[in-house]
């Protein structure tokens, strides 16, 4: 709600201010939606200036239409798509990640989340040659583990450190340390002060629910207004930057037995995209997990397929092709 001051715009004096507040007309709003020359006659002033001045305003804050076509051309000239790395999981993602959206993958303790971000933090890095943010509020990242992922994808020395120098890590292990790291990826964003040099494309939060759970106790009004700015914050950064925001989620049981992602019904609008990584009962020890698509604006929901996300590579497929459930 914009507020009717002096110097707002051409014409808006004081005086004029003066009289519009005595007869209620306070904001933008009140005084666009008056009957201009009942106003002009209360208020003893002219018609022809609070034309004008109503002309300027709905100039500046009115939102102008806009139509199909011209959606379409922004959308192209602003949307990327970031390949996982894993042939499988792209082809379940209509091609891999989206810029601009939030993508989350949801899975029990032990199901490979963590690996899965490994893969892709290394992967756009490696093949994309473009930095990541990789945020991790468990301790699950190691050194070692990206080391061997990097250099499984080139055997050249220096190729590996400026690979390794694309993916900057930082440990979150609560809720206000993310909103202030956020704050501070903004900044940098803006004055172009990233360390690697190369645009940011990917930011990774690995997860997400280890900082938000211990603020969910009690009445949770505080721990929901803290979840829920931070879901703001994660996609604003997405929409104003051109990011795709990785996160990763665990999964309870309801009453029924039912498998459901964590932290609600409120964060369940917050991804675009939602997979959900599980451990076939048959596969125990095994680096083979199946991959559910559970929400998709592209893709039709629950098709699903299977990975070996101990190499980050596909399965040797039995039947080629990502099948729908039934």
């Amino acid at each position: 709600m914009v507020i009717l001051r002096e110097g707002l715009c051409p014409g808006l004096s004081a005086d004029i201010i003066i009289a519009l507040k005595k007869n209620n007309v306070k904001t933008v709003v009140d005084l666009v939606a008056s009957d201009l020359e009942d106003l002009a006659r209360k208020c003893s002033l002219s018609y022809k200036t609070l034309v004008a001045v109503r002309r300027v305003l709905l100039a500046q804050y009115s939102a102008f239409p806009s139509n199909g076509a011209d959606l379409y051309e922004e959308l192209k000239s602003s949307k990327a798509i970031i390949p996982t790395g894993i042939q499988r999981l792209d082809t379940l993602l209509d091609s891999g990640l989206y810029t601009g959206e939030l993508t989350e993958i949801v899975g029990a303790a032990g199901s490979g989340k963590t690996q899965v971000c490994q893969c892709l933090a290394v992967n756009v890095a490696c093949s994309i040659k473009q930095s990541v943010l990789y945020m991790d509020t468990t301790g699950g990242l190691t050194a070692s583990r990206l080391l061997q992922l990097v250099q499984s994808r080139t055997d050249q020395e220096d190729e590996q450190v400026e690979a390794l120098k694309r993916i900057e890590v930082v440990h979150v292990y609560e809720a206000y340390k993310m909103l202030d790291v956020l704050q501070d990826l903004r900044q940098s964003i803006s004055q172009q002060l990233l360390r690697s040099g190369d645009p940011l494309r990917l930011v990774i939060i690995d997860s997400i629910c280890s900082v938000i759970y211990p603020l969910l106790g009690g009445h949770q009004i505080e721990g929901m207004a803290i979840m829920m700015h931070l879901a703001r914050e994660l996609q604003t950064l997405a929409h104003e930057f051109n990011l795709s925001v990785f996160v990763t989620n665990h999964i309870t049981r309801d009453g029924a037995n039912c498998i459901r992602p964590a932290l609600g019904r409120s964060w369940s609008f917050v991804p675009s995209t939602r997979i959900l990584l599980r451990r076939p009962e048959e596969a125990k020890g095994s680096q083979h997990r199946s991959v559910t698509l559970l929400k998709s604006p592209r893709q039709p929901s629950n098709l699903q397929t299977e990975l070996d996300i101990g190499f980050c590579e596909t399965l040797e497929a039995n039947s080629g092709e990502t099948a729908t459930c039934s």
